[in-house]
């Protein structure tokens, strides 16, 4: 891991948000844009057209609803005479796609360059083909690993944090009563309340919840790139630790203990079969016991194929100065900026 660079992707990504913020501001027109992520494309593939089409932000109509451009009796989309022979060399897409010569091969890979899922795979009479089937074995093995694995103590040395533990000893308990997740141990209490800053701005833990890979291929660009994101716009950060086995609403008693302002804390995400290492980022303004859903905040899908930890950690910091600006969080603040 090299800190410098992600102290640099933060300092860009910082200065961009700001750079935007002031643009809005002012009533000048952004030229930001949303890109489709090509899940399944790979360097040696020739991306698809669909893939590459962008959402200007800036075109609106008088509705102010963003125009998206109609690819109906479009010329981009017209087939081209590569494209003909394409569809006609339908026995060359049986092997990327798993089904022997589909009626509109094109289509089909446009389809699958849009979304990870699993589809256009083909069948073997009437079961899965041996290919998909291992993949599918492959991803659950990660998946029920992510859940019953441990993070490595390593990790947790290295970002200089401590561990104390929920109501749960052990992983199937963890599972079945969601509810011990929620609160700390005893002995927990205790040492946070001697470790810990009192009533900082900031206050950022990290926990496993349902995915120990999250945690270790994540957590450690997330909070190094969140901590100079909280340097560079001047907020006091208290003492981060990790807690063990913890659930979403652990954050409340955190704030009853140690009365932050903002409770960042970074969680992995229940694994599925596309990824089993997808970390959450969970904020809420002066959490207490009580505190409903609606006033949390979340920014998920934080892993390799989604949004790059880096550059999540760097958003966060400019999250967090908006909460504590307007002192409130979830639609409460969506009522106060709006």
């Amino acid at each position: 891991m090299n800190p410098e660079l992600i102290e640099k992707v933060t300092r860009l990504v910082v200065e961009k948000l700001q750079a935007q913020e002031t643009s809005d501001v002012n009533g000048q027109k952004s030229s930001a844009a949303v890109k489709f992520w090509r899940h399944t494309s790979s360097p040696g593939t020739q991306p698809s057209r669909m893939s590459e089409e962008v959402i200007e932000a800036g075109k609106q109509d008088t509705d102010g609803l963003i125009k998206i451009k109609s690819y109906q009796n479009s010329n981009a989309f017209k087939i081209t005479p590569t494209d003909k022979a394409s569809h006609d060399k339908t026995e060359s897409y049986s092997g990327k796609t798993g089904i022997d010569n589909p009626a509109d091969p094109v289509e089909l890979e446009a389809l699958k360059s849009k979304t990870p899922a699993r589809i256009g795979v083909g069948r073997a009479g009437s079961r899965p083909k041996t290919d998909t089937w291992l993949k599918f074995r492959f991803d659950h093995a990660a998946a029920v690993d992510a859940v019953y694995g441990d993070v490595n103590d390593e990790l947790i040395n290295r970002l200089g944090l401590f561990k104390v533990n929920t109501m749960v000893n052990e992983k199937e308990v963890y599972i079945r009563r969601p509810d011990y997740g929620r609160k700390l141990s005893e002995e927990a209490k205790k040492i946070i309340l001697a470790k810990c800053q009192k009533g900082p701005a900031v206050q950022i833990i990290l926990s496993d919840g349902l995915s120990s890979s999250a945690i270790e291929e994540n957590a450690e660009d997330v909070y190094l790139s969140l901590q100079q994101s909280l340097k560079s716009l001047g907020l006091d950060m208290g003492t981060p630790f990790y807690i063990e086995k913890g659930r979403v609403a652990v954050m409340d008693e955190v704030g009853e203990l140690l009365k932050p302002k903002v409770v960042v804390l970074l969680i992995g995400e229940r694994p599925g079969l596309v990824s089993a290492e997808s970390l959450s980022a969970y904020l809420c303004y002066e959490p207490r016991k009580g505190t409903i859903e609606a006033d949390r905040m979340v920014i998920s899908n934080i892993h390799k194929g989604g949004i790059p930890p880096a550059e999540a950690g760097a958003y966060l910091g400019t999250v967090i100065q908006k909460v504590i600006k307007y002192e409130a969080s979830g639609v409460s603040l969506v009522k106060k900026e709006g």
